[in-house]
């Protein structure tokens, strides 16, 4: 298994970026990830105001990968995400969606035990571990690593879970793979601009699918397949996950497109993944069940 450390990192995905590893496909990588805030915060000592914002969203690469070239897909299958003990949210005045409803900075520092996270003494939060931030190299320019797009990015997606199977489209050589920006527990929206932050280990299998055209990003879990959609505009990220989904639908298994549209009213759940990023990403489920 290849291994990549937590100061391998780079903050925004370019095709310029100079890669940390090579592997060829079918690899098994374990990336060691900081949080969000690079480390900054880790006592309610630790001010808020004094953060480096140029050392925000973090993600360890990038990878090249042998083999993929543009036009094909990387398949990230998310074997194992290791948490530590604790992990810090973060608020304040103009973030988030409430952020004008507040005069000032808030952190909080949560303690992590077993399957929950303490996030006081009456509520005990299920863990949801998942990924913040993955990405590949868009085909040319450098997005920040906080901005989600067609490359995947800071998508802040709750089912990029273990178990579960990224698709990123291949826009350079190599791909150039990056992840991080891990959080313990999060809900759909991360309206007051983060999760529950947490650095940590990933451990994920990386291919390359040939010759498969398919609306990406998407997502693979045991139960559903899900695309996904970034847009400055909520209601037009909302509107191509949907078109994803019909066209998915129609390319790939059949479905005429009137009828993909009418399954997905009746069965298609539309979700908001995060509404806090300078592109906001919402996606569509459909349960794997319907499509055998």
């Amino acid at each position: 298994m290849f291994h990549l450390t937590k100061d391998q990192v780079i903050y925004a995905m370019s095709p310029t970026n100079t890669p940390v590893l090579t592997i060829p496909p079918n690899s098994q990588i374990e990336f060691e990830t900081a949080d969000a805030l690079s480390g900054q915060i880790t006592s309610i000592a630790d001010r808020f105001e004094t953060l480096d914002w140029t050392r925000v969203n973090p993600a360890t690469g990038p990878v090249y990968v042998t083999g993929a070239e543009p036009g094909d897909i990387l398949s990230v299958t998310i074997e194992k995400i290791e948490i530590p003990s604790s992990g810090v949210t973060i608020t304040g005045k103009g973030m988030g969606v409430v952020g004008h409803l507040l005069d000032e900075p808030a952190s909080k520092l949560i303690p992590i035990e077993g399957d929950f996270a303490l996030f006081s003494e009456k509520i005990r939060l299920p863990l949801n571990k998942m990924i913040g931030v993955i990405g590949v190299a868009p085909a040319e320019g450098a997005i920040p690593c906080g901005i989600p797009d067609l490359h995947g990015g800071n998508m802040d997606c709750k089912e990029i879970k273990e178990g579960a199977t990224i698709l990123l489209p291949v826009n350079v050589p190599g791909a150039l793979l990056a992840l991080g920006d891990l959080h313990a527990v999060m809900a759909d929206g991360e309206i007051c601009v983060s999760g529950l932050e947490v650095s940590g280990k990933v451990t994920v299998t990386v291919d390359v699918i040939k010759n498969q055209p398919l609306p990406l990003p998407m997502i693979l879990s045991d139960t559903h397949v899900m695309t996904l959609a970034s847009h400055e505009d909520l209601d037009q990220a909302v509107d191509l996950a949907v078109v994803n989904m019909v066209e998915y639908l129609y390319n790939t298994h059949g479905f005429e497109k009137s009828e993909a549209a009418m399954l997905l009213s009746l069965a298609g759940d539309v979700r908001i993944c995060q509404v806090v990023d300078p592109k906001k990403t919402a996606r569509v489920e459909l349960r794997r069940e319907y499509l055998k």
